[in-house]
């Protein structure tokens, strides 16, 4: 079924070329123009199409994101499947991954593999380390749906964090969707100027409760003196076995991703890239130096990357309050 599916996948792509662009237009439209116009991340519509791919190709079942995603103002879903309906034909036909999206083997992850891998990680650790958490954190949640499925039966109290605008936007986007959200607490924060942890306590935070944080996608917009205060913040607000689940990124990453168009995009929306690690060489003992100078511990790791001669590209980190 292999090669049936490529035979049949080859000449249906080189037909749907002009669909395929036309499709990739109208997603870039909305997610950069639309999303631009709306005040809301480009970024974060790339990580919710990333996810809704992976729900429609098997590779994560995620109803509550598929639901999200028709209800956006700031993305296409008849966009996506113009650019990815014959790599979906193919699938169907074969029932394997390939090209994209894809789940790569461990070390050998390219950044074009960064949102479909990324995902699957923390999916790992969150699995796991939600078992022994009575609380869920998720920080700067955009259009995470982690809270809206297959934890949503555990009998934990979720948090989201996030701008007002953004939360307001989900809230709207979430009821538009007819997606029930009245077991999640939304804690909308200033980051800028308000105590995150002040809100989310004022919002039945519990400080003596294990808790899993959840800070995906924020770092590298951020300078090292705000990351490390975030940090800083859990560790002496949390109760002791809490972790904190982020993605840390290489400064290599952060060049790539400044230069020509890519630049141009996050200009788009004033997402500006400024924290990263260098983890060209020795990048274990570079994250491990990083983490305990804030007086945690590293817990499960995922270098994204690690087999290229260059090091590490991001990687996928739990931290853990001892």
């Amino acid at each position: 079924m292999i090669i049936i599916s490529w035979v049949i996948y080859i000449p249906l792509q080189i037909l749907f070329i002009p669909v395929t662009i036309l499709g990739a237009l109208l997603v870039a439209y909305k997610q950069i123009l639309v999303s631009s116009r709306l005040g809301l991340s480009q970024t974060a519509i790339e990580v919710i199409n990333g996810r809704w791919t992976m729900h429609v190709f098997g590779l994560r079942d995620d109803e509550s994101t598929a639901s999200l995603v028709s209800a956006l103002p700031n993305t296409s879903l008849f966009g996506l499947w113009m650019c990815l309906f014959p790599l979906w034909v193919k699938y169907k036909i074969s029932g394997k991954h390939a090209i994209y999206p894809r789940a790569p083997e461990p070390g050998s992850e390219t950044m074009a593999d960064l949102i479909i891998a990324r995902t699957l990680y923390f999916d790992r650790i969150i699995e796991r380390a939600t078992g022994q958490a009575e609380q869920f954190v998720v920080m700067g949640a955009g259009y995470d749906m982690r809270a809206y499925g297959n934890l949503k039966q555990q009998k934990i109290s979720f948090f989201e964090l996030d701008q007002p605008s953004v939360q307001q936007h989900k809230l709207a986007s979430l009821d538009s969707a007819g997606i029930t959200s009245d077991h999640v607490k939304f804690v909308s924060v200033d980051f800028g100027n308000e105590d995150a942890f002040e809100k989310l306590v004022e919002s039945g935070f519990d400080t003596s409760k294990k808790t899993v944080f959840l800070w995906e996608g924020v770092t590298l917009y951020l300078s090292e003196e705000e990351v490390r205060k975030t940090i800083q913040d859990i560790r002496n607000n949390a109760a002791v076995g809490s972790v904190l689940l982020a993605d840390l990124y290489a400064e290599r990453f952060l060049a790539f991703a400044q230069k020509g168009a890519r630049k141009k995009t996050l200009d788009q929306t004033g997402e500006g890239l400024d924290f990263g690690l260098n983890l060209s060489t020795n990048y274990a003992e570079v994250l491990s130096d990083f983490v305990q100078s804030e007086s945690m511990s590293v817990g499960e790791t995922f270098f994204m990357g690690r087999n290229n001669d260059k090091g590490p590209f991001v990687v996928v980190v739990e931290m853990i309050i001892d």
